[in-house]
């Protein structure tokens, strides 16, 4: 299976905001957003020449499958920034995708970045998440409870990657 990122647009946005409506998915993934007004005006805000936040959208043998995206963004002294993804199309899950993805993005956006580090939050319950994450190289730095849920920090460092 041929694993693509491709360049969102707002017809992305659309389909992704649609299918996060998942009961399944929404147990697992925190969740910012609430409506797709707002999902299309952050989408916006991606596009802007000092943005904080740049997604790509996740294909498998040229069907789109998920979004992955960086945000909070910061070059500074020590340039890091934060990231998630989700595989809303449930055929593709357990498949090893995700972790091809997550691999392809992780070289484009610390090259593009100069990132020192990534960090990712999920929720302790979401094994599925943490192995993804675990397998390109992020290690758990702390676990903590919020909003009642146990969830856990992984953290990415780039020069581990080689």
């Amino acid at each position: 299976m041929e694993i693509t990122l491709q360049e969102r647009t707002a017809d992305h946005v659309r389909i992704y905001f649609e299918r996060m409506q998942d009961d399944q998915i929404d147990r697992m993934l925190p969740r910012s957003v609430n409506s797709l007004d707002q999902a299309l005006e952050n989408f916006a805000q991606t596009k802007l020449l000092d943005a904080k936040s740049y997604g790509k959208t996740i294909y498998a043998d040229d069907r789109y499958i998920g979004d992955i995206w960086c945000y909070c963004i910061d070059p500074k002294e020590t340039p890091n920034a934060m990231l998630s993804y989700c595989i809303f199309e449930k055929s593709c899950w357990g498949k090893g995708i995700a972790s091809r993805a997550l691999s392809l993005f992780l070289n484009e956006i610390a090259e593009k970045y100069a990132l020192s580090s990534v960090g990712a939050f999920t929720f302790s319950d979401n094994i599925a998440s943490i192995r993804v994450l675990e397998k390109n190289g992020f290690s758990v730095q702390e676990s903590f409870v919020e909003d009642s849920r146990k969830s856990v920090y992984l953290e990415y460092r780039v020069q581990d990657r080689g």
